[in-house]
């Protein structure tokens, strides 16, 4: 790997103008060098402005501050030289396979012979070479994919971005084209110099990227920048990538600690008024409290082995292990979560005390869902409008934001019983159904 930066992003911060005329701020001060012969990774949680910062790169979008220079020049327009492969394929359905990978040298205005030329490589070269004349409706998941792949790299461009490519597809799938596109990779026969790649799964980052950039959320910024010291090819088993994994999961659970080091960290976080709740189903919590309370865990398990086991990835995984954390009933720190005795009662419990202990915890501990509940108390007919609770969330939150607070404490206030909702008439109430 040579020392030649490609990229260099200073001081970026990305802002959107909110409908009451506030300010959401998705990126705050964003530094970034992408060097010749680099695979960098952005880790981080939906929402924590990792796709915003690809757009940028890619001259999509324009940042409030900052600068983004690509081979020395500032980036304020899609700049030649950067491609993207999205998570959605987006493939042209109407066109066929040789169609769809024409169209960027189209774009460019080349002669046909090249076009042509230049194609058929690079659908030979990701494993497509027999499919030029299919339709996306006749491939597989991880075909089209790959079609996307070779529809960014036909341009030769020096950087290629890719925005969770693998996420859409299955496990099997998704782990043959990562392979296939590693091997390409180390082979020298990919026409890109570097690669950014995001991801919200751990041991995709590790398995792919040189260094790893965890970034935090609300607003989105890099808590940690991390190199990966692995040869490749890199096995999953290794014990130096199983740790490599785990110390990544311990700087994630930590990460309030990192992104407001003024604030003293509770053991347990509060859940005020003003925090935005995940929309977990009550099933995915009873269902992680069962499988830690069990063997071979019995009441403790590391968050990285919990995941393999289940299958969940960092969006799946973490706000369960949050809301649980949240409502007391265990606790996540230094990537491990651990059940309190709440937790283990819970495992064990019938299906009517367990709602009981339940409805407890989520009224001394999550502020919205005590608030509903003292507000349809104290009304005489005991029913309350969603705009009641959505206009006073709205001054601490965005509007999407509060929408999937107030979803949330619905769903958690549904399970223990504690209120009910009327989806069609927008209603709270006491009503039993």
């Amino acid at each position: 790997m040579t020392n030649a930066a490609l990229l260099n992003v200073e001081g970026i911060r990305k802002s959107f103008r909110k409908p009451d005329g506030g300010e959401l701020l998705v990126l705050d001060g964003i530094d970034l060098t992408l060097r010749e012969g680099e695979i960098v990774g952005l880790l981080g949680r939906s929402g924590s402005g990792k796709s915003t910062l690809l757009r940028l790169i890619a001259g999509l979008s324009k940042p409030a501050a900052g600068r983004i220079r690509y081979l020395g020049q500032d980036v304020t327009a899609p700049p030649p030289g950067i491609a993207m492969v999205f998570q959605s394929f987006a493939l042209f359905p109407w066109l066929t396979v040789l169609e769809n990978v024409q169209l960027g040298l189209e774009a460019l205005g080349l002669p046909a012979e090249e076009i042509r030329r230049r194609s058929l490589d690079a659908i030979d070269l990701i494993g497509l070479d027999g499919f030029e004349s299919a339709y996306p409706r006749e491939l597989s998941g991880g075909m089209r994919q790959r079609v996307g792949f070779a529809r960014a790299l036909v341009v030769h461009p020096n950087i290629l971005l890719m925005d969770e490519p693998f996420s859409a597809l299955d496990v099997l799938t998704a782990e043959t084209l990562r392979t296939d596109f590693l091997d390409l990779w180390a082979e020298g026969q990919l026409p890109i110099k570097g690669v950014i790649l995001v991801t919200h799964n751990i041991e995709e980052a590790v398995l792919m990227c040189d260094r790893i950039l965890v970034f935090g959320s609300n607003p989105g910024r890099v808590l940690k920048e991390i190199k990966v010291d692995l040869a490749h090819p890199r096995a999953r088993l290794d014990p130096d990538f199983r740790d490599l994994v785990e110390r990544i999961y311990v700087e994630m659970t930590a990460r309030v600690a990192a992104e407001h080091p003024s604030r003293r960290v509770e053991r347990f976080p509060g859940a005020g008024i003003g925090s935005i709740l995940p929309h977990v189903s009550s099933n995915l919590l009873a269902g992680l409290l069962e499988e830690v309370a069990g063997p071979p865990y019995d009441g403790e398990a590391d968050l990285p082995v919990i995941a393999a086991s289940l299958h969940m990835e960092i969006d799946d995984l973490f706000p369960v292990a949050e809301t649980l954390q949240m409502l007391r009933f265990a606790e996540v720190a230094g990537g491990d979560i651990r059940l309190t005795a709440e937790g283990k009662e819970f495992a064990i419990e019938d299906t009517d005390q367990r709602k009981r202990l339940f409805a407890r915890h989520l009224l001394t501990y999550v502020a919205l869902a005590a608030h509903i509940r003292r507000v349809l108390d104290e009304r005489p007919s005991h029913r309350a409008p969603w705009s009641r609770f959505a206009d006073e969330l709205e001054d601490h939150m965005s509007p999407d934001a509060a929408e999937q607070t107030l979803r949330a404490v619905i769903d958690l206030g549904r399970y223990g019983e504690v209120f009910a909702y009327d989806d069609r008439a927008h209603v709270f109430s006491l009503d039993n159904p």
